[in-house]
């Protein structure tokens, strides 16, 4: 009896702990499942068409106090009404996700509705051909907020899909230094149809299928070996990882919010995305700013319509490509179109140009202006943190520079690094350090060049022209940024060089001076 009376009062208490870890755990999960939504829709801030929206928009208020009053009855009752292949439970997770949309970020979300009215079309018309439900439409806002440009910082997945990159090349998008289809909103929602059609394939449950879009069918399976094989959702949900188990209430907010927007006085901002569009194939190399600049048309307009052009280059030459107009300009492309190509053909078509370039992305990078580019050749025992200190630039910014996904590098391969131009020379040295002697300079300041010795040492005088020689580091928009009125297009004829990126240390080029 006494042993009861002491385990009893124990007993309590640590089922009042589980039950407490366990609301602390749901509060956690809620509070960063309402962060990822708060993150997307933030990315829209970037998005031309709804710039353009809110900047002609008159001054109108948001608020809309009477969303927060709304009773749990009658939130089970409109969740109950719309017509879904999975069931759309309802608790105070998903009430407090479906309150970031319809009350928090109620400004933003009418963005994500003006866009709506444009992709949902669309995605709706390809599911269908695929044969799956039209509701997964919902699935493009929880994870880009139908931000065809959106790009995760973290884990690099890019797209309104947000694929990352070894999933949308296995699903047969073209990712290089040129073209992201990712950014292709037809191709990638194709793309996503096949990943969504493959993983109910796999599961036959559509809830699975949601949990594992997030996630991974790896991450799925691995929760469902440790819960005894059971393959309900709910069965697996405390062994999916956490991000996860706010997923499905992050879809189901999304459904609530897009069927009962207007019992929420959420009106669809009018983003202005050319209904009538057309694509014509091109067969030859054409760039976006040429079309701007012959034709009027706004360069973030042509980037918006067509935004899977990483750097504005349509590489027509190389395979047949897409481009995506206004109708009402269509006849005048097809009339103009030898002159556009024509104009500025020097400077937009010129093969120095043609390459990627880290400004020009939605992701957040450091800023490569101005820097010297360099390649580190990866050692035994190297890592991305390593590298990163040694080179004094963020490990985001090395994945990025280098199309890395996760942190896998190998022995032997090339890393590009952009580095201050006035300590190009000490970095340049790291590739022949040992290891101990890279990881001593850590924390320590990196010195900088003796410029007045080397350049004297590289730059001779005769005649017209000046003679550089190149450095271990040098690039060919290093060395032009070094002159004035001098173009990159100038040295390479001069120079009779094909391939800009194939200069070699010692090699002296002719460099005309200024007149």
């Amino acid at each position: 009896m006494r042993f009861k009376i002491f385990f009893f009062p124990f007993f309590l208490l640590m089922l009042n702990a589980v039950t407490a870890q366990q609301s602390d755990t749901t509060t956690i999960q809620s509070d960063e499942s309402a962060a990822r939504i708060t993150r997307d829709l933030d990315s829209l801030v970037n998005n031309w068409y709804v710039r353009m929206a809110y900047s002609n928009l008159p001054g109108s208020s948001y608020n809309d106090t009477a969303s927060a009053a709304i009773t749990d009855s009658v939130y089970i009752d409109r969740l109950s009404k719309i017509n879904s292949v999975i069931r759309l439970p309802y608790n105070n997770i998903i009430r407090n996700h479906i309150q970031v949309y319809t009350v928090r970020q109620r400004e933003k979300f009418c963005a994500v509705l003006g866009l709506a009215d444009y992709y949902f079309p669309m995605i709706e018309n390809i599911f269908d051909s695929y044969g799956l439900p039209a509701e997964f439409k919902y699935l493009a806002i929880i994870e880009s907020a139908l931000n065809p440009n959106a790009v995760n910082r973290h884990s690099g997945a890019t797209g309104m899909w947000q694929f990352m990159y070894s999933t949308g090349r296995q699903y047969g998008l073209t990712i290089n230094s040129v073209i992201d289809e990712r950014k292709d909103p037809v191709k990638s929602t194709h793309a996503a149809a096949r990943f969504i059609r493959d993983l109910y394939n796999i599961y036959n449950d559509w809830v699975l299928v949601i949990a594992a879009y997030d996630c991974g069918p790896g991450n799925v399976n691995k929760a469902i070996r440790r819960s005894q094989n059971k393959k309900d959702y709910w069965d697996i949900y405390y062994r999916l990882p956490r991000e996860t188990r706010g997923y499905i209430p992050q879809y189901i907010a999304a459904a609530y919010a897009v069927n009962y927007n207007a019992e929420h006085n959420l009106k669809p901002l009018p983003v202005n995305i050319p209904v009538s569009t057309d694509t014509i194939i091109v067969n030859k190399d054409i760039h976006l700013s040429q079309i701007s600049e012959v034709m009027g048309i706004p360069l973030e307009e042509l980037r918006a319509l067509n935004p899977q052009y990483k750097i504005g280059l349509v590489p027509g030459s190389s395979r047949p490509m897409a481009l995506i107009l206004p109708m009402n300009h269509l006849s005048d492309f097809i009339d103009l179109h030898d002159t556009i190509r024509s104009y500025k053909r020097d400077v937009y078509l010129n093969k120095s140009t043609q390459i990627a370039d880290p400004t020009h992305s939605s992701y957040v990078t450091a800023d490569v202006k101005g820097k010297t580019k360099l390649f580190y050749t990866v050692k035994d025992g190297d890592n991305l943190g390593f590298i990163s200190g040694w080179f004094r630039v963020t490990v985001s910014d090395l994945r990025y520079w280098n199309n890395i996904y996760r942190n896998t590098i190998r022995v032997g391969q090339k890393l590009v690094v952009y580095v201050d131009p006035s300590k190009s020379e000490f970095y340049s040295k790291l590739n022949t350090m040992s290891f101990d002697e890279k990881q001593a300079l850590v924390g320590k300041t990196a010195p900088s060049n003796i410029q007045p010795v080397a350049i004297q040492q590289t730059i001779e005088t005769e005649g017209e022209f000046i003679t550089y020689t190149v450095r271990n580091g040098d690039t060919i928009w290093d060395i032009v940024k070094m002159y004035d009125n001098v173009t990159t297009s100038q040295v390479l004829t001069l120079n009779n060089i094909s391939d800009p990126e194939k200069i070699k240390v010692g090699q002296k080029l002719k460099i005309k001076k200024k007149g």
